[in-house]
């Protein structure tokens, strides 16, 4: 007995000294990621006054992903070095074969070369990022779109003054491979898309949603294991993100489980470039692609049909124009259930949301308030009406959640998550969840504190 108690008096030590040590993982974590965030924060505060603000991610965003790639190109080829006894072979060894790298970096976009500038250096940037471009056709359309050297009446938008300080700051910081993790420079990014987003306004909802409603939406699907994932409007590709975030939240690291597969639509250039750099600085295996997800969707299977997935994370552009011809001449089927005004596309979005799950699918949508309540007086028709009736008596509808007042960054208007579940749990049943006292006053917008993120997830995932 003696013995046995010894054995557990050890045991319960090793228990707490583990705890002890994840705890103290988890505070480095957290404080290295608020470290850069501060970093990357008073980084675009340099461009304050040359540009609006706006434009202050097309210029930041690329840089910052540009000194990513350079640093742990420069890390792999250290590696490389160490393996083979000298870094000029291991040069030669990665001229040879570009797919030992994760990106190959030409020399003169190299963070050393771009530092070392001090003349022509927007002409330099430009030059620099188009060289990647060219080297990696995965980065086509995604580093190369900024101009550092273009002019507006004559003047430069933004100075070689302004850039050779923005460079000053990033070279403060390595963002190699030993020197930050993936996620958590991710997430570093993420906090700079919502500073962003802060900064503009009615345009920020064109790329950005709230960080805690999509952590939320995440948190409601609840991937599994070899899933795919997609989102066909992906603006900066955070709903995405967040649901890899999730997944690496409850499996870790463990290679034998089946990782996530992500899909995601962009409609806009610059954001679609933001997504793609957002993805990749995460270190994610994602699809995105460019174009109108509404009449040119981008995953059709070989016969032409639409690609279907297992979940759907999306918050599409609200009460959104779209000319009836889309919906009248949709060789997809996708309208089964009507065709929306032109007023609103809110259920056209859902019904092609709808028909991109799989038999067992399950999706997390974002609209506006009205488009659950739209027509629903005495009048004798109306589309909307008539479409979401559909979704019921074909029992879809999951649950509708009320989110509160002011959360979003282009309306103070509250907005709904609409869960669609091809093979609902409880039949019959929808669950309504009135979330919107949930929340806590910010600037400049209020926000879903953790505790109400967990308590409407387990609300809904506990039924």
């Amino acid at each position: 007995m003696a013995v046995k108690a010894g054995e557990k008096q050890v045991k319960q030590k090793l228990g707490r000294t583990k705890n002890s040590k994840r705890k103290k993982r988890r505070e480095n974590q957290v404080n290295n990621e608020v470290s850069l965030e501060h970093w990357l924060w008073k980084c675009a505060c340099i461009l304050r006054g040359p540009i609006e603000a706006p434009k202050y991610k097309n210029y930041i965003l690329p840089l910052i992903f540009l000194k990513r790639l350079s640093d742990v190109f420069e890390d792999e080829l250290q590696k490389l070095a160490e393996e083979y006894g000298d870094i000029e072979l291991a040069k030669e060894i990665v001229e040879a074969d570009r797919s030992l790298v994760w990106f190959y970096i030409p020399e003169k976009a190299r963070w050393e070369r771009i530092k070392a500038q001090s003349a022509n250096i927007g002409e330099y940037l430009t030059d620099a990022v188009r060289a990647v471009a060219r080297e990696n056709p995965k980065l086509h359309g995604v580093i190369d779109r900024v101009d550092f050297n273009a002019t507006e009446a004559g003047q430069r938008i933004l100075s070689d003054e302004s850039l050779k300080a923005l460079i000053g700051e990033l070279s403060k910081r390595r963002l190699g491979l030993n020197d930050v993790e993936a996620d958590i420079l991710g997430r570093a990014y993420e906090y700079l898309l919502r500073k962003f987003a802060e900064d503009s306004g009615q345009s920020a909802g064109e790329f950005y949603t709230p960080r805690e409603v999509a952590i939320l939406m995440a948190r409601l699907m609840d991937p599994e294991p070899g899933q795919e994932v997609y989102d066909p409007c992906a603006g900066s590709g955070g709903l995405l993100i967040k649901a890899h975030l999730r997944f690496k939240e409850k499996y870790g690291e463990d290679v034998r489980i089946e990782p996530l597969r992500f899909y995601g639509q962009e409609i806009l250039p610059d954001t679609y470039a933001m997504a793609k750099m957002n993805v990749f600085i995460h270190r994610m295996e994602a699809d995105i692609r460019l174009g109108n997800t509404m009449t040119n969707p981008a995953f059709t299977n070989p016969d032409g049909s639409l690609r279907k997935f297992d979940l759907v994370l999306a918050n599409p552009m609200w009460n959104q124009d779209f000319d009836q011809s889309v919906y009248e001449n949709d060789p997809y089927g996708r309208f089964v259930f009507g065709y929306p005004p032109s007023s609103s596309a809110d259920w056209g979005w859902i019904q092609h949301m709808s028909a991109s799950l799989k038999e067992d699918g399950r999706m997390a949508v974002v609209l506006d308030t009205g488009a659950v309540s739209r027509g629903s007086g005495t009048q004798g028709t109306n589309r909307e009406r008539d479409i979401r009736k559909a979704f019921v008596e074909k029992d879809f509808i999951e649950a509708v959640i009320l989110l509160p007042e002011n959360l979003f960054y282009n309306t103070p208007t509250p907005g709904i998550i609409l869960v669609v579940n091809k093979k609902k749990r409880h039949r019959g049943e929808i669950m309504l969840i009135n979330a919107s006292h949930l929340f806590e006053k910010g600037r400049p917008k209020n926000f879903l504190p953790d505790s109400a993120i967990s308590e409407i997830a387990q609300i809904y995932l506990n039924w």
